[in-house]
């Protein structure tokens, strides 16, 4: 049987080996992904140069190094003429810890275009250091376990000697024909058991599996919840129908309520996703606190906007109980939050036999029907015959035609005025203008919907006509002509011919409006014909307005897309904003983007600015301007 210590070293020995083949195979392989990066970092050097015009070799060479300073750390940066001229000579006098001979060897980078040659050697001293820490954790962990492991074998050997010293005992007895004393050959077994290492390897077991059903069941639960209202989700409302409705139960009938967080999407982007979060959060409150009369009733977030209510063995009427209350509750909630509405309903009741898809068909459409009547209407869809008469989206989409067709004939748009504050006395800013509609009652309509209806129905380009016209019509009525004003064109619109005509004589009629108008179109609506929307800014400039390329960043926008559209503005997408005061990655890339566009004269403007951590950042960024809820909510114009 090994000692502790033959144990002890013989582990030692084998740790030191793996210690030594890991070092080594990590300093190659660091050694050769640093080779690596260094090499690819060329593409790097010319793309962030491509800029530059050749005018003054000297001036040039300052500004290429100026901006690859800002990118990474160097070790050596040198920048040179063809005729061997060097005009930045950099040594990094704190290179940090490094490995010997692993280094990657300086590259050169020629740009042709500027005469000039960029010679680089990148410092990747954190990545030593990097390295040099996982060794010796790995050091630390190996030298551990083998402690560890000498200890427990030293233990383990002992106690099987122990027992095989007991078994030679007693055949040895046996041979003799002499016995053990009785407690000894009656307790043998039992000592066995009780060896301290058995038993605990057994315990270590059962606790094991223990564990292993506790994270099952936590996965479980993690797939089957909606995070942020604790609520069921999609899947396990499905799971719900098939097995407790469909499968042989008590319940026979029932209705199924679908709720649309119709606000959702405007809140989102005015106010921020932490405000969004908060609204479907009370959404759902206040639908269990109505559900809670209804002790079998089920509540499920089907996904970021509707909400599922399942009341088995409750009749339609009952149920029209329920959404009268909930609209009860919603108007008091939209009063409260200062929201143009909260949610719609559409219900529709059912037995075993009716598919799930049927279902939701049906009650979507409730839901469409409800978004034309009143703020926070319910609808009750009965005639279940127009699935097989007509599809049940047309019969939702007849609605909204006519409704759509009613605010055009009718000019029933109201405006609001978001203002964007400038950071900097000079920085350039305007204020968006945000359209909302009403129905013939002079209630809003959800914003979002009416948008996408207007979409899906082929009538955006008259919405976006009614807005320009409605706004210039304002900004005159009012004398505002000493601000600027933004207006948002969908994608549709920029793409149709007679648009673009009729656009160019409104602004060349309205030669006092046009140089107070910035057009707002999304980066995904000017990339889908870059000649097209050439076309309209030029027209644009020539009218004397100017464009904003919003949601920049969402798509991958090369730096031709600038020098080939000339934007005025570009809008960073939310998901580059938010929570910016925290996020270093966005950081680096919001300040590249701001040197880059303001030597091409672009303005950058930041969205969804909802702190003032995110607004202190982006000034440090030098963004020049900032639009969201923290800065001013929108307003009448």
């Amino acid at each position: 049987m090994y000692t502790f210590p033959q144990l002890l070293m013989r582990n030692a020995i084998l740790a030191l080996i793996f210690i030594l083949t890991f070092s080594l195979f990590s300093i190659f392989l660091l050694s050769s992904l640093l080779e690596d990066k260094s090499t690819q970092y060329q593409h790097t050097i010319s793309a962030l140069t491509q800029q530059l015009s050749a005018t003054d070799e000297q001036q040039d060479a300052h500004s290429i190094a100026n901006i690859l300073k800002k990118s990474t750390t160097y070790n050596i940066l040198t920048v040179s003429n063809s005729a061997g001229k060097t005009f930045i000579n950099y040594q990094n006098s704190n290179i940090g810890f490094t490995l010997p001979y692993s280094a990657p060897a300086p590259k050169k980078v020629s740009l042709s275009e500027l005469n000039l040659t960029v010679t680089y050697q990148l410092n990747f001293s954190g990545e030593y250091s990097l390295l040099l820490t996982l060794i010796l954790i790995a050091m630390s962990l190996a030298f551990t376990l083998v402690f560890f492991a000498a200890a427990m074998s030293t233990k383990r050997h002992k106690a099987i000697f122990t027992i095989i010293s007991q078994q030679i005992k007693q055949d040895l007895a046996l041979v003799n024909h002499t016995s053990l004393p009785s407690d000894d050959e009656a307790n043998r077994s039992d000592d066995i058991l009780e060896i301290p290492e058995l038993k605990k390897g057994i315990a270590d077991i059962k606790q094991l599996m223990t564990q292993q059903l506790e994270s099952a069941i936590s996965l479980e639960k993690e797939a089957y919840v909606d995070h942020l209202t604790k609520l069921d989700n999609r899947g396990r409302f499905v799971q719900f129908y098939e097995n407790q409705i469909v499968q042989d139960s008590p319940v026979k009938f029932g209705v199924l309520i679908i709720t649309r967080c119709s606000e959702l999407q405007t809140i989102n982007q005015i106010h921020g996703y932490h405000e969004g979060d908060k609204y479907i959060s009370a959404v759902a409150n206040i639908i269990k606190k109505s559900l809670a009369t209804y002790p079998d009733g089920k509540l499920f977030r089907l996904n970021s906007s509707d909400f599922a209510c399942i009341l088995p063995n409750v009749k339609l009427q009952e149920a029209e109980k329920l959404t009268k209350d909930l609209t009860g509750q919603f108007n008091e909630f939209q009063h409260a939050a200062d929201l143009d509405s909260v949610a719609y309903s559409g219900l529709v009741s059912f037995d075993k036999t009716n598919p799930l898809g049927e279902l939701l068909a049906l009650a979507d459409t409730g839901v469409s029907v409800a978004q034309t009547q009143n703020a926070n209407a319910w609808y009750s869809q009965k005639d279940v015959d127009i699935l097989q008469n007509n599809s049940s989206s047309s019969y939702g989409n007849q609605n909204w035609r006519q409704e759509i067709d009613s605010v055009l004939e009718n000019q029933r748009v109201t405006l609001l005025l978001q203002p964007i504050h400038p950071n900097g006395r000079n920085s350039k800013v305007y204020g968006e203008i945000l359209a909302r509609f009403l129905n013939s009652n002079n209630e809003m309509l959800p914003t979002a919907s009416f948008i996408a209806m207007a979409e899906k129905l082929d009538k955006i380009i008259a919405v976006d006509k009614l807005i320009i016209e409605t706004a210039i019509k304002e900004i005159i009525n009012k004398n505002m002509l000493d601000h600027s004003f933004g207006i948002n064109i969908s994608a549709r619109s920029i793409s149709d011919e007679h648009f673009m005509i009729w656009l160019e004589r409104k602004l060349l009629r309205e030669p006092q409006v046009a140089p107070r108008l910035i057009f707002e179109i999304t980066e995904y609506g000017l990339q889908q014909n870059i000649k097209t929307s050439k076309r309209l800014i030029d027209m644009l400039h020539r009218a004397g307005s100017r464009v904003t390329v919003e949601r920049f960043g969402v798509g991958l926008t090369s730096f031709k897309f600038f020098r080939d559209l000339t934007p005025d503005y570009i809008k960073m997408d939310s998901s580059y904003t938010r929570d910016i005061d925290d996020d270093k990655n966005n950081q680096y890339f919001l300040r590249l983007m701001v040197d880059l566009a303001h030597r091409l004269s672009i303005n950058v403007l930041a969205e969804s600015v909802e702190s003032q951590e995110e607004k202190h950042t982006l000034e440090k960024l030098f963004i020049d301007g900032c639009q969201g809820f923290y800065i001013g909510k929108p307003k009448p114009l």
